[in-house]
């Protein structure tokens, strides 16, 4: 269990001694070896006792902070760091016009061919041809970006090969349940509420690679620097949008995994779909099998999960900054 995921309302996170205990009304809800928790996350009204927090600081161990419905309030961290001399390449390469423009080119370079390798997977496997314009489209897009010479000119291209990916997305769902296009700020439906949480998801899960690899989150290549914006997290999440996030959301849909009943409108936001505390740990389970999934990574002579191939892919990164003649390959999949 890399990820402890807090989802009882009303629980609390105790230590004993070497072990994470949950708790609630006195009743134990789950044990767990501290040793094998990476990162803990927490959906709503969680406790945490003074021993946890300050074991989780000494250990490193990531833990994130949100509302029960998957908002992002922020995270616990040591403030223990050894990566200065990083930290100033990477902000030397965001700082280079043309070093941040052939990482920020690579980076929606490695999301459009994820996109089109899921499109591929569906038609080759549903016989789709009705996919095979937007796979073409796709294929235009990956070709103009080697002649996009400002991060605003890749920003155009990505925006167009998305709003064709996702016109195709609906396509793939054997259930609509309203979604007609991507809309995320409220997400209106069922299947927009599931990107924008498993996004989320994705965000935690990237941000902690980074601050392990020992990268600066708010340092980004593609996305600029804001305040308080994860940027660098927002580049290297990218490449994994199609093939965790979307994957994953297309098969519990059209499986039925997850239904309607699995959503509900928050009072007084009539426009915003989210989903229910049953569906938050539905889809959580399922989220958290496909990151545990083990694939051959080309560096690694071993299967890895998908998770650490998160922290490999920031550790890339950091390579290339410190070997400027290299050049960033995204993650992509086949």
């Amino acid at each position: 269990m890399p990820v402890l995921y807090l989802t009882q309302q009303g629980a609390t996170l105790r230590r004993e001694g070497e072990v994470f205990l949950v708790t609630k009304d006195d009743a134990e809800l789950a044990r767990i070896p501290a040793i094998k928790v990476e990162q803990v996350v927490v959906l709503g009204n969680i406790n945490m006792t003074t021993p946890v927090i300050t074991y989780m600081l000494q250990q490193g161990i990531d833990c994130v902070f949100c509302n029960s419905y998957g908002k992002y309030h922020g995270r616990l961290v040591s403030t223990a760091s050894r990566f200065g001399r990083l930290r100033q390449l990477q902000l030397r390469a965001v700082s280079e016009p043309q070093s941040r423009l052939s990482i920020a080119r690579q980076i929606v370079r490695g999301k459009m061919l994820n996109q089109r390798t899921l499109l591929m997977r569906y038609r080759r496997e549903k016989a789709m041809a009705s996919l095979d314009d937007t796979i073409s489209g796709l294929e235009k897009a990956l070709s103009d970006l080697s002649t996009a010479n400002s991060i605003g000119s890749l920003f155009g291209i990505e925006g167009n090969a998305s709003t064709l990916y996702f016109q195709a997305f609906k396509g793939l769902l054997q259930r609509d349940m309203g979604f007609t296009g991507r809309r995320r700020r409220p997400p209106p439906d069922p299947v927009n509420s599931l990107l924008s949480f498993g996004y989320t998801l994705l965000v935690y899960n990237i941000e902690s690679a980074v601050y392990t690899v020992g990268l600066d989150p708010y340092q980004g290549f593609l996305h600029s620097a804001e305040y308080s914006r994860p940027s660098l997290v927002l580049d290297l999440m990218e490449e994994f949008r199609p093939i965790i996030v979307d994957s994953l959301v297309l098969r519990i849909v059209n499986t039925g995994v997850l239904t309607e009943t699995d959503f509900e409108r928050p009072a007084g936001e009539d426009k915003t779909m989210v989903l229910t505390q049953a569906g938050i740990k539905k889809f959580v389970e399922q989220y958290e099998k496909r990151v545990q999934t083990e694939i051959h990574h080309p560096q690694m002579r071993n299967r890895v999960s998908y998770r650490r191939c998160f922290e490999l892919q920031a550790r890339r990164l950091a390579s290339v900054l410190q070997h400027p003649e290299a050049s960033y390959q995204p993650f992509v999949v086949r």
